[in-house]
């Protein structure tokens, strides 16, 4: 694999919109329970893309992407949590990684990205939920903890349930 750029996104133009919908998609298609059933569709990935850019443009989240020669191969993330009794936390959302461009570096990348944007914006909490046991490996690698798994949690995109295991990361503890 090409070497790759990973960037924090403040709008989204119709380059990293096309190239964040591919990177959907070919995750949906590859099995990956991120909240989409198969068919998984242009459209509901570029509706979904364009609430994302609407997050972007509110100032509720961080948008990371992971790039190298041809387009977007990853992207994650940091979602500030919104209850009035949490502003230290965010939740890290859809970490995705394209199938070209796994085993290379930039799950681990999107997320030490998401991680310092997170860190940024102060937030001192960091929470996500995985049904993905090479994400599990990749989580516990980079000091997260392990909270549990809730069986039953989400659907795969083919129909089966699925369980997921939740982790947090107390970024305070764990200040570079």
């Amino acid at each position: 694999m090409n070497p790759i750029c990973v960037r924090r996104l403040e709008s989204l133009s119709a380059n990293d919109l096309e190239g964040l919908i591919d990177v959907l998609i070919d995750c949906v298609d590859g099995g990956a329970s991120v909240n989409f059933m198969h068919p998984m569709t242009r459209e509901k990935a570029e509706t979904f893309w364009r609430k994302v850019a609407e997050g972007l443009a509110r100032g509720d989240r961080a948008l990371i992407v992971a790039e190298d020669s041809s387009g977007i191969v990853g992207t994650a993330q940091a979602v500030w949590a919104s209850p009035e009794n949490q502003p230290h936390r965010a939740d890290i959302a859809k970490m995705l990684v394209h199938r070209r461009a796994r085993k290379a570096g930039v799950g681990a990348a999107v997320l030490a990205a998401a991680e310092d944007a997170a860190r940024a914006a102060g937030r001192t909490l960091l929470v996500l939920d995985t049904a993905s046991p090479e994400a599990e490996r990749l989580y516990e690698r980079g000091g997260w903890q392990r909270v549990g798994a809730v069986p039953k949690y989400a659907l795969l995109p083919d129909g089966p349930f699925i369980a997921s295991v939740f982790f947090y990361k107390d970024l305070a503890a764990n200040a570079p």
